[in-house]
């Protein structure tokens, strides 16, 4: 790892990529696009897009289509002329002499599937817009017949998309179709190809520990030294002594509420601070453990702690929303329709033997993007147990349900509960014969690891009888700089009891750079965390801020988390849909991009689950623009030419 320092990260040096090589520059947050030509600025001065550029390397990423396009009386005409070009593509991908690379026939194949998804029909009536009539009259310079503006993400969307059709990604090769042909080392035998083929992976291997080296964990001395200083700063501050910091009631009772202690321990920007105060006034639930408050940086300027931070200081627009729908939020903010899955009080079921338990609604900090937000009241809300009488009715319902045998306690953080509450459920659950599995799912190891106590421990160990019953506890660290010794420690204590400990990660704008999540899964798997889930960004309006593209969790798990051992790359990317549950974003049979709308966004239509058992409507989902996204890394310091094959997937 490069030096750390308290008065700013030093920058780890930037090496050639083994990936892509890179002379893409940022003016201010706009691209200045060389990812096309070294000569050519896409930008005038002053911030302000030449538009015409942009046109203009569209129509040079493939000519035929422009010239279908500009010739096209009609759209009819231009969408059958376009069906037949695509049709004729294809064909000559299969020709004897093409002599494209079979990876880069692929993309052919996948660019080609799409293109003709988007100007299909049935897909415009869908989505209630048309790709192809803006394309054929931006080609027939009819702009001013356009009903919504068109961006530049769109536009480069297309860009990509029209060179895709060609076998011209430049995936492989930046300046150059790859042609069939074999590396050397496939031409080896024995120890001489052994021995060739170890440059390419040392590359690899090496551009991975680089990488790496960007994003430190809470495990190194020097991180390990700065939140010493920042514990005993937070004792003084609250006027207690270690034996209070190692006991998690002293961190409960303590919990910060408002932004004046925050101000007074660490550096906020003025935004924050303000969405801070908003928040308290508005009564939107908001909450820190002192804990997790000693695992920000105390400067800005510093900036590890950007995920940190991210998860409990919400954003202007987060609070801006909240407020805005404060009476309606249940109805406004409940994206997955838990009121829809919801047979009874504290269930929802979605599945044939799964269903998930509410008891406890609060938790010891409140995670702005969490999905049940519509839900808490705030933090550690005196009533946010359910009755007795609630819980136990909740419970018997399982009766008249004996397929069900896995259950999910959430809510809410169930181990914020007293052990004897939390007793109770698990003794009512464990004679119920169907049960085979109960999972906890907590973040309490990752806000508040002193929870976790012997006597916790004790009483949980009591029901885990494999194999007749199982107890697992899922968690959801979201970036290497909360893994600390003390979230290690109490990992082990469930380990040790044979208890098994999994982690969801939400892939969002604070751990999606390269490598970053990648890095993530290898510091869960040495504190004995094994990574479960990596969720796609659900599309909720008020935490828009965090969300990313759909292609990105794709590039990651095919381009970083791939170069991983097996053993590290455990978990799923998955995509929720509304009402109906989990869709594996590794199938792509069960997804499918049917259209780009004029901001850039594209739609996918996600098939659920159920699909080939029984026939349930699919579900479109309009995600965020992929130029945004870049443009918003770039502003991060991000090289954004590391990521430009983004765009190819699909």
């Amino acid at each position: 790892m490069a030096k750390l320092t308290k008065n700013g990260k030093k920058k780890v040096a930037s090496k050639k990529s083994p990936f892509h090589s890179s002379k893409l520059k940022w003016v201010g947050t706009k691209l200045l696009d060389d990812v096309f030509t070294d000569e050519v600025s896409l930008f005038k001065p002053h911030f302000e897009v030449d538009y015409e550029a942009y046109l203009q390397r569209l129509w040079d990423s493939n000519p035929e289509i422009f010239e279908i396009l500009k010739k096209s009386n009609d759209l009819i005409s231009a969408r059958d002329s376009l069906y037949s070009y695509l049709e004729k593509s294809e064909r000559k991908i299969f020709e004897i002499d093409n002599d494209l690379h079979i990876l880069e026939k692929s993309t052919v194949r996948e660019s080609i599937r799409v293109f003709r998804s988007i100007i299909g029909p049935i897909n415009e009536f869908r989505t209630e817009f048309s790709a192809l009539e803006s394309l054929w009259k931006l080609a027939r310079n009819k702009r001013n017949e356009l009903k919504t503006k068109i961006s530049v993400g769109f536009i480069l969307e297309f860009i990509n998309l029209f060179r895709g059709v060609t076998g011209k990604s430049h995936i492989y090769l930046e300046n150059a179709e790859v042609k069939k042909g074999f590396p050397e080392f496939l031409k080896m035998k024995g120890r001489e190809a052994a021995v060739a083929r170890m440059d390419i992976l040392d590359e690899l291997g090496s551009s991975l520990k680089k990488y790496f080296k960007k994003y430190p964990s809470g495990l190194e001395e020097e991180v390990i030294n700065w939140r010493t200083e920042n514990r005993a700063k937070i004792l003084r501050y609250f006027k207690g002594t270690e034996n209070d910091w190692n006991d998690y009631r002293w961190h409960l009772k303590n919990v910060i509420k408002n932004a004046k202690p925050l101000l007074d321990l660490i550096e906020l920007t003025n935004e924050q601070k303000e969405a801070v105060d908003k928040a308290v006034k508005n009564k939107i639930a908001f909450g820190i453990t002192p804990y997790y408050l000693s695992l920000m940086d105390t400067k800005l300027s510093i900036g590890y702690d950007h995920a940190i931070r991210a998860q409990v200081i919400p954003p202007k627009e987060y609070v801006d929303k909240m407020s805005e729908h404060r009476a309606d939020r249940s109805v406004s903010f409940d994206f997955m329709g838990e009121h829809d899955t919801s047979p009874v009080d504290l269930i929802t079921r979605r599945y044939p033997i799964i269903s998930i338990l509410k008891p406890f609604n609060t938790c010891s900090q409140i995670c702005v993007y969490c999905q049940r937000n519509w839900e808490i009241e705030s933090v550690l809300e005196p009533k946010a147990l359910a009755s007795t009488e609630k819980i136990d009715e909740a419970l018997s319902w399982l009766d008249d349900h004996k397929s069900i045998g896995d259950i999910l306690i959430t809510g809410g953080d169930p181990l914020v509960m007293k052990d004897s509450q939390l007793q109770r459920i698990l003794e009512i659950l464990a004679s119920k014969k169907q049960i085979y599995r109960i999972r906890i799912g907590s973040r309490t190891p990752v806000v508040l690891p002193m929870r976790i106590t012997d006597e916790l421990i004790t009483m949980l160990s009591k029901f885990h009888n494999p194999p007749n019953l199982e107890i697992t506890i899922v968690t959801h660290f979201e970036h290497s700089y909360e893994i600390t010794p003390q979230a290690m420690t109490a990992v082990q204590k469930f380990r040790k009891t044979g208890m098994s400990v999994y982690n969801q990660q939400v892939f969002t704008v604070e751990n999606s750079r390269r490598f970053e999540s990648a890095k993530l899964r290898r510091d869960l798997k040495s504190i004995g965390v094994d990574p479960y889930y990596t969720f796609n960004m659900k599309g909720k309006e008020e935490t828009s801020r965090y969300m990313v593209p759909i292609a990105r969790i794709l590039q990651e798990q095919k381009e970083e988390a791939r170069l991983l051992p097996g053993l590290d790359r455990t978990d799923e990317p998955v995509f929720n849909v509304p009402k109906l549950g989990k869709n594996h974003l590794r199938a792509g049979q069960d997804h499918r991009l049917v259209m780009i709308l004029p901001d850039g966004s594209r739609v996918y239509e996600f098939h659920p689950w159920e699909k080939n058992i029984t026939p349930i409507p699919p579900y479109n989902y309009v995600d965020v623009p992929i130029y945004d996204y870049l443009e918003e890394l770039a502003i991060r310091g991000e090289n954004v030419r590391d990521y430009r094959t983004i765009w190819f997937y699909y």
